[in-house]
């Protein structure tokens, strides 16, 4: 990439930023932007400081024996850890409307939905496609194992032997 295009890269960046913390300054609901910028900050430390580091070291644990084992046994883990990362990211997004259920303040109107049973939906549904994916996967591993063994080879006779 060129300096030019980085350059470019860059201001744009740090415009949509502006126009971010704009926007953000100035919407009427926020009465306090101490309160974003410590939010801000805890989001940061936790993902940082706690959900990274956990992936990390859950991600090294997972690969540790399929490394040994070889690059087949590799892949179905690859396939799980990348589930984790979206039951992750599912969980951090619904796990708020999760824990507040039936805490609506006297109005129905504010948390209508079975968040619990509906976050349920969603896990199961994304083990399933990942499932799906790792299943799919080693069928093609082993269809193509199958015909590099299966495959007979015709050799032909040399030209000086042909009748």
């Amino acid at each position: 990439m060129t300096a030019a295009v980085r350059g470019l890269l860059l201001a744009a960046g740090l415009a949509l930023i502006g126009y971010g913390l704009y926007g953000l300054l100035g919407d009427p609901y926020i009465t306090d932007p101490v309160d974003v910028l410590v939010w801000g900050f805890g989001g940061l430390v936790l993902h940082d400081g706690l959900w990274v580091p956990l992936l990390c070291l859950l991600g090294a644990f997972l690969v540790r024996g399929p490394v040994q084992r070889g690059r087949t046994a590799l892949r179905g883990w690859l396939v799980l850890r990348g589930w984790l990362v979206v039951a992750a990211a599912v969980t951090a997004v619904g796990l708020p409307a999760v824990l507040r259920a039936g805490d609506d303040g006297g109005n129905p109107s504010v948390l209508p939905l079975p968040y619990l049973r509906n976050w349920l939906l969603v896990l199961a549904a994304t083990a399933g496609l990942a499932l799906l994916v790792a299943l799919v996967g080693r069928w093609r591993r082993r269809d193509r194992a199958v015909g590099r063994r299966g495959r007979t080879v015709r050799r032909r006779a040399p030209r000086g032997d042909r009748s």
